[in-house]
């Protein structure tokens, strides 16, 4: 019981020392934000650009930048006209309490200098990033930390911070490490909303939370929740977050030429491929916005992040999807303005400059690679014309002047520009052949359930039935890359990460009812690296719902069954693999697959998947 009793003393005194402010203090730094623009003012408001901003340099976080470093940075975010600065952390490293410092001793500097801070606070839940994690908690000691860091710096800061954001990307429920649900943010907007109404923090000052379109109600509806609603009414705005440039690997429904531009010249394609994604982050928006509106019909909604990476390894890059390069960047960083200064909104935009401590194992990972400006100063396509206007002239980043990127040798630029697939070529990341006569959830009562088969394979007069929906074709977490060939083959290439895992999942809100093959056999042809060690079968639930049940069967070379080099039929018995709380009415991936990733990465193939009653 004593540790007990000291832990608790710990985090009381944790919460006295963080969250409660001197009476002093608070009342002065009142005063002082009366004198400068609140949050109402500057977001919305095209003369104040706003701009995600990092700065470390190093493979690691651990290396935070200087303050003179973080200066230099400053002037040059200045030089572009940028106003507002959205900062992910408080106490776990010290760049934005650096990053405040820095801005106020340039304000003393040049009366003239405006920056403002929106100041992230990060959302953990309790024991997160283990294989333990409870996301039905919060973790206490690292969000009461932060949450107390961010009190404390807006208090300090007040002419600078104008907004804290509870949580980042902290509700989305493939952030599998640390994601909370929406009463974790709730309660902590709630605390700060109270300080101010006591006078604790600014009036002024507005508290959001900024995560992805999906976890403001914009997607799954198994976000859409009571305690989602309350957040919306509590919170001064909503941060939404959308990348188009993730989707046109993951869903590319809006990506590639169409048959009818495949005549155009090729900057005529890529503009006509990037007018669609802008068009994507739109209907994202407006999704999110519909179920806002529904809730609080006159709550301000802006972008809290978006951004387009200029390179990439294999699923955006020459292999993938031929998203990444400085051409689509600039195209949509360009519509991006263009559409928040349209629409009167903020949009802040990831990010000013590159860094490489996001995938610090692969180079060519394309979250090393969103910035405007690289690690060894070049400025990127999208700033070539503030460059030719002298924006940069005399700054400095690491001691070193700003160049164009490419040596502005535009000949060379363009070689660099990927061409947009052909959508009549691209690779299938869904499959569409069902059973228009089929109701997902209704008892499939066939002999046969195919997944993808060539039915002369079976032979003829038998009954069969196809799923009641398209199914998705979905790498998890950007682990592996998975498509569907044109002759009907799936095709897995595995990442080099800690695993990997994909799945054929039905869209809809209820997943197949298979309950007449829980004595038989899902039958599938395979080939691959016969050392390569996974699982393969089926899932039950939904992972959003916390009741999703793996059933699989495992394959390796230490395992009963392995891959060969040449196609090979598996017959896997359903008994064999189906949990006990397995709810076989409701089969929402009909395969999927999750394995240990090799030291290099390794394809395998599957072909001709189908469930037998037999």
């Amino acid at each position: 019981m004593t540790h007990y009793k000291n832990f608790f003393l710990t985090i009381s005194m944790v919460l006295l020392l963080a969250i409660a402010p001197l009476s002093a203090a608070t009342s002065s730094a009142t005063s002082i934000a009366s004198t400068s623009p609140t949050a109402a003012e500057i977001l919305g408001n095209p003369d104040y650009p706003a701009m995600s901003y990092g700065g470390y340099r190093e493979k690691t976080r651990d290396v935070v930048p200087t303050k003179d470093e973080i200066k230099d940075d400053v002037r040059i975010l200045a030089a572009m006209g940028i106003k507002i600065l959205r900062t992910y952390n408080t106490s776990q490293y010290p760049q934005a309490e650096r990053l405040l410092a820095a801005i106020h001793e340039l304000k003393a500097e040049d009366e003239t200098l405006e920056m403002y801070v929106m100041l992230g606070a990060w959302i953990d839940c309790r024991l997160a990033w283990t294989d333990h994690a409870d996301h039905t908690q919060g973790s206490i000691e690292n969000n009461t930390t932060e949450i107390g860091k961010a009190v404390e710096l807006a208090n300090r800061y007040p002419d600078i911070v104008k907004v804290i954001a509870v949580g980042n990307e902290a509700m989305v429920q493939w952030a599998v490490d640390y994601f909370v649900y929406p009463k974790t943010i709730l309660k902590w907007v709630n605390h700060l909303q109270t300080l101010k109404s006591t006078g604790e923090l600014p009036a002024g000052l507005w508290v959001t939370s900024s995560d992805n379109f999906e976890s403001w109600g914009g997607g799954d509806k198994v976000y859409q929740t009571d305690d989602l609603a309350s957040l919306i009414k509590a919170v001064d705005y909503v941060s939404l977050h959308t990348y188009p440039f993730h989707d046109s690997h993951y869903d590319p429904v809006f990506w590639g030429v169409l048959p009818e531009e495949e005549s155009l010249n090729q900057i005529d394609q890529i503009e006509a491929v990037m007018l669609r994604a802008k068009q994507r982050a739109l209907s994202q928006f407006q999704g999110a916005a519909d179920y806002i509106n529904s809730v609080d019909a006159d709550k301000p909604i802006h972008i809290g992040e978006t951004g387009w990476a200029s390179i990439a390894g294999s699923s955006y890059g020459e292999t993938g999807s031929h998203a990444a390069d400085e051409l689509k960047e600039k195209l949509y960083y360009q519509h991006m303005r263009d559409w928040g200064n349209e629409a009167g909104m903020s949009v802040f935009y990831f990010e000013i400059f590159d860094e490489q401590w996001k995938d610090a194992g692969e180079a060519s990972g394309s979250e090393n690679h969103f910035g405007l400006i690289t690690l060894d100063n070049k400025v990127k396509y999208t700033l070539w014309d503030e460059f030719d206007q002298g924006a940069f002239d005399g700054l400095t980043r690491n001691g070193k002047p700003l160049t164009k990127s490419f040596g502005g040798d535009k000949a060379a630029f363009m070689k660099s520009v990927l061409p947009p697939p052909y959508k009549s070529r691209m690779p299938r990341r869904k499959i569409t052949t069902i059973n228009e006569n089929a109701v997902p959830g209704k008892p499939v009562t066939a002999d046969f359930y195919i997944v993808t088969l060539d039915e002369s394979l079976l032979g003829t007069n038998l009954n069969t039935s196809y799923p009641s929906n398209t199914l998705k074709i979905t790498p998890w977490e950007g682990t592996c890359n998975i498509i569907m060939t044109a002759d009907d083959v799936i095709e897995i290439t595995t990442g080099t990460g800690d695993w990997w895992g994909n799945s054929l999942g039905i869209e809809s809100e209820t997943g197949e009812n298979l309950t007449a093959f829980k004595s038989g056999h899902i039958i599938l042809e395979m080939r691959g690296d016969p050392e390569l060690s996974f699982e393969i079968g089926y899932q039950t639930g939904h992972y959003l719902a916390n009741n999703q049940v793996n059933n699989s069967m495992k394959f390796g070379p230490k395992r009963d069954h392995k891959l060969e080099k040449n196609w090979k039929y598996y017959k896997i018995p359903m008994s064999k693999i189906t949990e006990r709380n397995a709810d076989l009415t409701n089969v929402t991936n009909v395969i999927y697959l999750k394995g240990d990733s090799p030291d290099a990465k390794t394809k395998m193939y599957i072909r001709n998947i189908f469930y037998s009653k037999k």
